[in-house]
């Protein structure tokens, strides 16, 4: 067994945010993207939200979409898994822990006034 796939057997549904973000780590660097610039690794995240505005709007929308190239939009949900670890390969690029991350914006975002 690789081990890739020896890490992703022990991902379970039952992981912490920050043992997924450890996950991601580790298989980025057995990928090799690990010495990748945060520039390019920035490009990378840009690319894969366009890529999951492409889903979304082959498979959300009413909007057109050229019929020859429907063949090249994957699945939104595995645009969002892009997505997602690419954000995490940022994380770990720049020592940010998501889950505190995310914590700490969220206390912000408690005191604010949300309106229409």
């Amino acid at each position: 067994m690789s081990k890739q796939m020896e890490l992703y057997e022990n991902l379970s549904e039952a992981n912490t945010l920050q043992e997924v973000q450890e996950y991601i780590k580790k298989v980025i660097e057995l990928r090799g993207f690990d010495q990748q610039e945060i520039e390019k690794t920035m490009l990378m995240m840009t690319e894969e939200v366009g890529e999951l505005a492409k889903a979304i709007r082959k498979d959300a929308t009413d909007l057109r979409t050229d019929k020859s190239k429907i063949s090249h939009y994957d699945t939104i949900e595995s645009e969002v898994a892009d997505t997602f670890i690419v954000l995490l390969s940022i994380c770990n690029k720049l020592n940010i822990d998501l889950f505190k991350a995310l914590k700490d914006k969220e206390i912000q975002n408690c005191q604010r006034q949300w309106t229409k």
